[in-house]
């Protein structure tokens, strides 16, 4: 009979671990003084963008598809990155120096960038990656000369889809940073 117990309490402390070790890691999110944190909760309106051809947030694509426009400041590009990842890929420097020299023509000109994830992972999750991938792009501009108090963090972790696909291909346009102007 204490075999049997044994045995029972032995494979319900394995079930235990198992099932412990197969749960996600939730998102930890670093300390910082007043004057270095940013906005990590996406606020209750879009970020304008100008006029002058940036895309609406809402806007669908003229292909009719159900894939909807990135919220780029024009002349600004977007930036993607690896899955559950935040750093500035390679691929990605052309277009964070086409960033750089948009802000450097434009001095006055002050930016949200807007930290977005793909579907998967808890809300909570999404939007520490999403301020994490936001806070790469900022430390990227400013090492390439952008004064640091032009730039604003927005995280909308997966709150705010371009493609609405169940794919990788979807999955990965979701996963970037977008340059918009920021609300004056």
């Amino acid at each position: 009979m204490k075999r049997k117990g044994m045995l029972l309490f032995s494979f319900v402390v394995l079930v235990g671990l198992l099932s412990l070790w197969g749960c996600p890691k939730k998102a930890e999110l670093n300390s910082t003084s007043d004057a270095q944190k940013e906005t990590i909760t996406a606020p209750a309106t879009p970020v304008a963008t100008p006029a002058s051809g940036a895309e609406s947030a809402a806007a669908m694509r003229s292909d009719g598809s159900n894939e909807k426009a990135t919220a780029t400041t024009a002349g600004m590009k977007p930036v993607y990155f690896d899955f559950d990842k935040s750093i500035i890929r390679d691929d990605a420097k052309d277009a964070m120096h086409t960033n750089v020299e948009w802000l450097k023509a434009h001095p006055q000109a002050k930016i949200d960038i807007e930290g977005n994830c793909d579907e998967r992972g808890t809300k909570e999750y999404n939007q520490a990656l999403g301020q994490r991938r936001a806070a790469s792009a900022k430390k990227y501009l400013i090492a390439m000369g952008v004064s640091p108090s032009r730039i604003s963090l927005i995280s909308y972790g997966k709150e705010k889809p371009v493609c609405t696909e169940n794919n990788e291909e979807c999955w990965q346009k979701n996963r970037r940073d977008d340059f918009v102007l920021a609300q004056q």
